[in-house]
């Protein structure tokens, strides 16, 4: 199973954070992505900055024949067409593309998989249990609900479901 992870705290070309994850999502399948299934939207407190605009966060499940160097390239290409600059860190974006899981491989090179953060980030771990119920993480084994339930109640309770993607 693949995984990405989508979020926007900035407007871009397609419009609000909702328009450009949406928008990116039909990207996706302009380059030989298929989007099987996606979470419900999800908004979190802008971090490091709570005064930055709050972020509108998504996963998608998908299927594709490409490789997980060619799919990173492919995210970063999409993210750069939606106006995303990366300056500094954790700044504000108008588009976040993340590579969470790729059919349980597990890589440590110049890409990680899975993602190295995706066990402490409420922001990931819920809109994954909406589109992926039955998956665990390839190292732990941990489910989704496992992971979800371990994180402290302040990252959980920040987190609010807005609509279906």
């Amino acid at each position: 199973m693949i995984l990405i992870a989508l979020g926007a705290n900035l407007p871009s070309r397609a419009g609000t954070p909702e328009q450009t994850l949406r928008a990116s999502a039909s990207a996706l399948g302009e380059k030989g992505v298929t989007v099987v299934a996606a979470s419900r939207l999800y908004r979190t407190p802008a971090w490091p900055d709570p005064h930055a605009p709050p972020f509108v966060n998504a996963m998608l499940r998908v299927e594709t024949t490409l490789a997980p160097a060619e799919l990173m390239a492919v995210l970063h290409e999409i993210e750069a067409a939606f106006g995303r600059t990366r300056s500094v860190v954790n700044a504000p974006r108008t588009l976040d593309l993340d590579l969470i899981d790729y059919n349980g491989r597990i890589e440590t090179g110049a890409l990680v998989l899975p993602h190295p953060r995706l066990g402490t980030r409420g922001f990931v771990l819920l809109p994954l249990a909406d589109v992926a119920p039955q998956w665990r993480h390839p190292v732990s084994g941990r489910t989704a609900q496992d992971l979800i339930a371990a994180l402290p109640e302040s990252e959980r309770a920040v987190i609010t479901m807005l609509e279906p993607f």
